[in-house]
């Protein structure tokens, strides 16, 4: 069979209806992704002729590999799957690599390439930096792999921090004390928690003081040893913020600076994380992992919204406020700390 001719076998006709979908949905999803291949199915028999047809063959190979599993496959699962394969990844590896079983019982597993890459980076690595547009689950998997090193004693707590930035509201008019007017910039932080380790295992982790969500100013002055760190919304440190945070890092600890670099809410744009790639590159023990748009894996609108922002220029002289595109007059940029 020449190289533009691919023939595989399903194993079984309930494998087979699964890997069609209903009224041949899936299939047309692949043929749709591959124009130009020809796809001809007789039974369990899938032929495939054209320039992609070993790829095309792989991929199938892959999704019964993922039924065989016992993954389901829908739209969106083989739409993932179809990236992969174009990227040359294995998508029954990295759907099913298991991170650990939430609260609920589901496995949190890395749904993207690039959700894959950003977990080995975790666990290679001493500090790794995950950078990319909402949705990508930047936070969540940081905080899934950090309960991981928890529930497996190498760590002895967890830490939780952001940058209190106000956007566009004003800290000193929220009712309450310190903690309170800055718990709504910690709410995501506790949301991932509490989704992983339920309500009432998350209180007893965060009364015992074996996790710890705190703004980033407290952080200063401190040395953490034998600690997961997350520093979550990075793009809104300042330069000082980032060193000060990235000097905490002690001996058995492990830190994970997540951002996203056009949503910068931080006074005068002096982001800590913009430009941090080029001087921290060459670090042993360190990993940049950037996420992009085949990696939002919450409604496919988020992922179109994305697109839209990347596409759209940046007007000169301007910076991103929230999604907003904020001018600043010429000679008025900061050039010191804020």
């Amino acid at each position: 069979m020449s190289p533009s001719q691919a023939k595989i076998l399903v194993p079984g006709n309930h494998l087979m209806a699964a890997l069609l979908g209903p009224r041949d949905e899936l299939l047309r999803l692949v043929q749709a992704a591959f124009a130009g291949a020809s796809i001809v199915v007789r039974g369990n028999e899938i032929s495939i002729e054209g320039n992609d047809a070993v790829r095309i063959g792989r991929l199938f190979e892959e999704m019964v590999l993922l039924l065989e599993a016992g993954e389901s496959l829908d739209a969106v699962q083989v739409g993932r799957t179809i990236d992969m394969v174009k990227e040359d990844v294995s998508p029954s590896e990295v759907l099913t690599s298991e991170v650990l079983r939430s609260a609920r019982g589901r496995p949190v597993r890395p749904k993207t390439a690039g959700q894959k890459r950003y977990t080995d980076a975790i666990a290679a690595n001493i500090v790794t930096f995950g950078i990319g547009p909402a949705g990508t689950g930047k936070s969540y998997l940081a905080v899934a792999l950090a309960v991981q090193a928890l529930q497996e004693h190498r760590v002895s707590r967890i830490i939780l921090t952001r940058p209190a930035v106000e956007a566009g509201e004003r800290l000193g008019f929220l009712p309450g004390d310190l903690m309170a007017k800055v718990d709504p910039y910690l709410r995501p932080l506790y949301d991932a928690l509490y989704d992983l380790v339920d309500t009432d295992g998350a209180q007893r982790l965060l009364d015992r003081g074996t996790v710890e969500v705190a703004p980033l100013a407290f952080m200063r002055g401190r040395t953490l040893n034998s600690s997961f760190i997350i520093l979550d919304e990075a793009q809104n440190t300042t330069p000082e913020q980032m060193k000060m945070f990235l000097t905490r890092i002690g001996f058995g600890s492990k830190a994970v600076v997540t951002g996203d670099v056009t949503q910068v809410d931080v006074p005068g744009g002096r982001s800590g994380l913009i430009g941090l790639e080029e001087v921290l590159g060459g670090v042993a023990d360190l990993a940049f992992v950037h996420l992009g748009r085949n990696d939002v894996v919450r409604h496919r609108i988020v992922a179109d919204i994305v697109d839209a922002y990347e596409r759209f220029p940046r007007p000169a002289g301007s910076r991103r406020t929230g999604g907003e595109a904020v001018a600043e007059p010429d000679g008025l940029r900061p050039t010191g700390p804020p």
